[in-house]
């Protein structure tokens, strides 16, 4: 399927973690009335609207996937991408949702505090990383080693600070 156009639509936790841990191009955000003023305060529409809707490409779940961002951090930080530093055109914004990799400690703690908690590391990469880093080997094959590690590797990143 990860070739095919989606139908998926990623509102809340349940739907995000058929994808948790993995890497998801961004190829459009759409802030919903909500953005971020001069003073790095967040102004939302209202209390009801997400911040934000993303369409990214996972390599489980296809191309045109609907995201809905409803964490404050989580807009702050693609907003941060897209909007404060520009995405330029050799380059793309590659997001991992995760539940899985919090500081806190015990697995009864991060299931407790997940719910409240930002869950998109947001990472502008070169143009390709994101092939690299899902399809292997098998994309861009002589790409190797350090080189190959470098053009991967992202150019800036925002990662919430309860994540290791």
């Amino acid at each position: 399927m990860k070739n095919s156009e989606s139908k998926f639509v990623l509102w809340k936790d349940k739907e995000w973690s058929q994808i948790d841990g993995e890497p998801c191009r961004v190829v459009y955000f759409g802030p919903l009335g909500s953005r971020v003023d001069i003073d790095g305060e967040i102004q939302a529409m209202d209390k009801f609207t997400p911040y934000a809707s993303v369409t990214i490409e996972c390599k489980k779940l296809g191309k045109n996937v609907r995201g809905y961002i409803t964490h404050k951090i989580d807009f702050a930080n693609l907003w941060a991408a897209f909007e404060d530093r520009k995405v330029k055109e050799n380059e793309e914004v590659i997001i991992i949702w995760t539940q899985k990799h919090y500081k806190v400690g015990s697995w009864l703690g991060r299931k407790l505090y997940s719910a409240f908690m930002p869950k998109i590391w947001v990472m502008v990469c070169h143009r390709g990383a994101f092939e690299l880093m899902t399809n292997g080997n098998t994309y861009n094959p002589d790409l190797t080693g350090e080189a190959r590690w470098k053009a991967q590797q992202p150019i800036v990143q925002w990662k919430p600070d309860v994540m290791e």
